[in-house]
């Protein structure tokens, strides 16, 4: 069987496959409704999510989508065991299905069968232009075959195929889909790379449904986006382990839903850049419940996450041990935090009444050398608060914070007074002033270039939810800590957005995605499905190309290092209709050619692991390149994204060797990782990983 290895951003076509087909005669009964709310017949709902219903949203036409009559299909099979033919899957019935070889007589622990990988190919007799497929598990009460790593792969002729999507799937027998960008084909095969649940080498599946739509995906030139990749899990959180370049998700307790925890687990994944697979992983040492944490990388890289659904403790990921760690508890159990990491190492945390209590989540010190947090009476979060409807529950949740100049913090929002936070002593704060856009409740803020102090805020809310989204759309100056910020208010955005994300790029653009146009947690009506390119020359806003699948409440959106934007989540409410398991990754029109082609990247050649605040840097290219920018990994969770700033740098070429001077000041600079990216005509390199330890 040949298996399209899926390289990050690299859509190659599979080979004709060598399976040898087993070709029952199909049954032509459509399949029933199952336990996952999917209906086959009528209107289509994906995991129970009506997507004509949503047609409303202004953006959500291109998620409309049928069911196919399952007339003359017919469902083929590398192998299968007698009794449970590839045609089961089409039978109408959830109590059938098709099962590959296992011997019989044997008990479970000593049952062996023939070798994955194992795939099932459906010929829906003619082509149909498709976006979705519903993968449905047995039902019976035994899991075995239940398919973990997949891929999904698309033809029209049975010859040449070309990868949809590929990732995980959670070990349960609940309905799984997938949506990915619309495609025209015949043929639609799932590849089963992995049983989900380590049981043996067998592979099953009770139903296989497909979807039409009406709708293309756009021509390119305005970006493109990935194959789909899918998780075990909702990815509500992310962060970037720079020893790797992988990206590490999680959820909370359970893979979809973050109510009932006991506090003990979080559900990992993680995507490897280099295999495009997707590994779990079970966090239970820490006892510690991370959904609806303050996170931070900090100096060292590490991931730090305090408090959520367990709303006192603190847990460190360490990329280079690969393993999470308890570590103290803060002095105030918070939930809905932000948390950011200072110049001088330490990190800052305020806000957070969704757990541990309402009111008085004032600010308060992580020490990460001694453990220990450390009240500070004087950074009050008063100041900080919005007029929320929901008052203090929300009012002080996800603040725009960025750490600066003497171990100081800037909060440039979500409230529209801004403040400043002094962390020396028993603390301070200064009021910074207004925007004059009101309140951005779950909207965003992006330092673009550190060494001017500018940073971009985009929409939000008055409210938490129940409100209108804004397009407002504002540039922040700061300068001296503790003076007066700048506030430039410029052309809004193309659409209204709460619960949106915006990542910062190497060419100080800004990437902005997902978001509603009415905030409504858990619900994927009035999605905004087109992102957005924010350009800090022009300061103008263009529209790029449509995403296949909404990303709202609980979505992430993370700079990687090939300088690409990873888009995935929403939803992790349980039975709701709303949950993506699910991400994108989007490669910006810098990567491509005019003509479509892809962009020839320069390659840094050599260049420092370590830089010290104002240092100098020396790299050499492969070729000559016109700029270079630092750019600190993220970390991220709700909309914020404490970790993401900018460093444009300044450099003297001779020949391709380039000299760089560095920021002067650690609050510019921020210890921790960053990306080191080259730029040849606007085309970036592959990133560097490059670390600022502690002046």
């Amino acid at each position: 069987m040949a298996i399209v290895s899926l390289a990050p951003r690299h859509i190659h076509a599979i080979a004709p496959s060598a399976i040898a087909l087993n070709k029952p005669a199909a049954s032509v009964q459509a399949a029933s409704t199952d336990n996952g709310g999917l209906v086959t017949e009528g209107v289509a709902t994906l995991d129970g999510l009506n997507l004509d219903a949503i047609a409303e949203g202004r953006s959500a036409e291109s998620l409309i989508s049928t069911s196919i009559p399952q007339t003359n299909w017919v469902a083929t099979a590398d192998i299968y065991q007698p009794g449970f033919p590839p045609s089961n899957v089409l039978d109408g019935n959830l109590n059938t299905f098709w099962h590959t070889t296992y011997t019989v007589g044997l008990p479970s622990s000593a049952m062996s069968g023939a070798s994955l990988p194992h795939a099932l190919t459906i010929d829906m007799g003619q082509t149909y232009l498709i976006n979705s497929i519903a993968y449905i598990p047995r039902q019976d009460g035994p899991s075995n075959g239940n398919i973990g790593e997949h891929q999904i792969v698309l033809s029209v002729d049975n010859g040449t195929w070309t990868p949809v999507a590929l990732g995980t799937y959670q070990d349960s027998n609940s309905t799984k889909t997938t949506i990915f960008e619309a495609s025209y084909a015949r043929y639609v095969r799932i590849i089963a790379l992995t049983e989900a649940g380590s049981r043996g080498p067998w592979t099953s599946c009770a139903s296989f449904n497909i979807f039409e739509t009406s709708t293309p995906s756009p021509a390119s030139g305005e970006g493109e986006w990935s194959p789909t990749i899918d998780f075990p899990l909702v990815p509500v959180s992310a962060a970037i382990d720079y020893s790797s370049g992988n990206i590490l998700v999680w959820s909370s307790w359970a893979a979809s839903t973050f109510a009932g925890s006991a506090g003990k687990n979080t559900l990992t994944a993680t995507y490897n850049m280099t295999t495009g697979l997707v590994s779990q992983r079970n966090i239970s040492n820490t006892d510690h419940d991370m959904f609806c944490e303050g996170l931070s990388l900090d100096a060292k890289g590490r991931v730090v996450a305090t408090g959520g659904n367990d709303a006192a403790k603190t847990s460190i990921y360490d990329p280079e041990m690969s393993s999470w760690t308890a570590e103290g508890h803060m002095k105030i159990p918070r939930g809905y935090q932000s948390m950011v990491t200072l110049s001088n190492g330490n990190l800052f945390t305020i806000g957070g009444s969704w757990s541990g209590n309402e009111g008085g989540k004032n600010g308060e010190i992580y020490n990460p050398s001694t453990n220990n947090w450390t009240l500070v009476p004087g950074a009050p979060v008063a100041p900080m608060l919005t007029n929320d409807a929901q008052l203090v529950y929300r009012a002080d949740n996800h603040g725009m914070l960025f750490a600066w100049k003497g171990a100081s913090i800037f909060q440039a929002g979500p409230s529209k007074a801004m403040n400043w936070y002094g962390t020396n002593g028993t603390g301070s704060q200064v009021a910074a002033g207004d925007r004059a856009d009101g309140d951005a409740m779950c909207g965003n803020a992006v330092m673009y270039d550190a060494t001017a102090g500018k940073i971009l805020v985009v929409g939000g809310a008055i409210d938490y939810q129940g409100a209108n989204a804004t397009a407002n759309a504002s540039i922040i100056t700061i300068g001296t800590a503790m003076s007066a910020a700048t506030v430039q208010t410029i052309s809004p955005m193309s659409y209204p957005r709460i619960f949106a994300n915006a990542v910062v790029l190497p060419t100080g653009a800004i990437f902005i995605s997902g978001g509603q146009e009415y905030g409504i947690p858990f619900s994927d009506n009035g999605s905004q499905l087109q992102p957005e390119m924010w350009d800090p020359v022009s300061t103008n806003f263009t529209k790029l190309a449509p995403q296949a699948i909404p990303r709202n409440y609980h979505s992430i959106g993370i700079l990687l290092p090939d300088a690409t934007i990873l888009s995935a989540g929403g939803g992790l409410c349980g039975a709701c209709a709303t949950n993506h398991y699910d991400g994108q990754i989007y490669s910006p029109s810098y990567l491509f050619n005019p003509n479509g082609s892809r962009a020839i990247r320069p390659v840094v050649e050599s260049a420092p692991s370590q830089v010290s605040v104002g240092g100098t840097l020396i790299a050499t290219t492969d070729s000559p390149v016109t700029a270079w920018a630092m750019l600190r990994l993220g970390a991220t969770t709700h909309t914020v994204n404490t970790d993401q700033r900018r460093i444009p740098l300044n450099a003297t070429a001779n020949g391709t060797t380039y000299t760089m001077t560095l920021p002067l000041d650690p609050g510019v600079l921020i210890p921790g990782y960053y990306y080191l990216f080259a730029m040849g005509a606007g085309v970036p390199s592959l990133a560097r990983f490059v670390s600022v330890p502690v002046p």
